[in-house]
């Protein structure tokens, strides 16, 4: 038997295919990072410093901007670092970190925007009951089972990845430590913790994205039989920024994560993962606030302020 060597270190490739005009796009992603984080932080804010905008539906996007910046902030800076220099070195434990932290936020966005949907739920097919049912002390509650949920499901699937040998190359075809490519370096048999991935991220997403479906048709028959043209336009308007959302980010995840993705290049992976983890970050502050009318207020306000 040939001598296998433990690896210590991880080298990231990054997107080649961007080296030669490394410049341009090391601005573009930069300046897309800085507004996610400005835009996000920008909603926190808001929430935290308007009183009108201290309800469920609000306090839940405040906690989502949360998610985002960290998400981001987990895996673009390396990211850029990793584009500017052709390539970046990154320690086992670093990159172990990066892939828990980056699963555990992505499960905890997946219960925001259900119990998200549930709130909407609540508020459009039973007006009456909203206030009873989603008290504040509720949404304490729901808000932080998401995260200790998010956080805690990942631990199983970072011990069963912790306890593969790791030898021979060490190099990560991403432009962060996701799962693929660190199983890609393993000597040891994966079939468990890829069982296990699968009926866990099958879980996070799948069975969250029905319940949402299953949500937004009861709201779109209740919106339907509200009489009045105005009072449909503004449900409708409500609801569909965060179906927007929850469209782009599950979709993107459960292409990535659910679906057998032996027919996509590791091009198309990039690509997509580029979608959750930075487009779908751009976009939830920028259709929450420029869709909802107290939020463009409160906008307004600060800037006069």
């Amino acid at each position: 038997m040939r001598n296998q060597t433990s690896i210590t270190e991880v080298w990231i490739v990054g997107l080649h295919n961007l080296h030669e005009n490394r410049i341009f796009f090391f601005i573009f992603f930069l300046t897309i990072y800085l507004v996610i984080i400005t835009g996000n932080l920008l909603v926190v804010s808001l929430v935290l410093s308007r009183s009108h905008l201290h309800s469920p539906m609000y306090f839940f996007l405040s906690n989502l901007s949360s998610s985002e910046v960290m998400f981001t902030t987990n895996i673009v800076p390396k990211f850029l670092q990793v584009l500017w220099t052709k390539g970046s070195k990154i320690s086992i434990t670093g990159c172990f970190t990066q892939f828990y932290v980056c699963g555990s936020l992505a499960a905890t966005e997946c219960f925001l925007l259900t119990v998200m949907s549930y709130d909407r739920y609540v508020a459009i097919c039973s007006p009456l009951h909203y206030h009873a049912l989603m008290r504040f002390c509720v949404c304490r509650q729901l808000a932080a089972l998401c995260w200790a949920g998010g956080f805690l499901s990942m631990l199983t699937t970072l011990i069963l990845v912790c306890r593969l040998h790791f030898c021979g190359l060490s190099t990560i075809n991403h432009f962060f430590c996701d799962f693929a490519p660190i199983l890609e370096m393993s000597c040891s048999d994966t079939s468990v913790v890829k069982l296990e991935t699968f009926i866990f991220t099958s879980s996070v997403t799948l069975f969250p994205f029905l319940f949402i479906i299953g949500t937004y048709v009861f709201i779109i028959i209740t919106i339907l039989k509200i009489p009045s043209s105005s009072g449909r336009q503004k449900s409708f308007s409500t609801c569909s920024s965060h179906l927007a959302i929850v469209s782009t980010y599950y979709g993107t995840l459960i292409t990535v994560y659910v679906v057998p993705s032996k027919g996509n290049s590791n091009t198309v992976n990039k690509v997509l993962s580029l979608m959750y983890t930075m487009v779908t970050p751009l976009f939830n502050p920028i259709i929450y606030s420029l869709r909802n009318q107290e939020m463009k207020a409160a906008i307004l306000k600060a800037i006069k302020c």
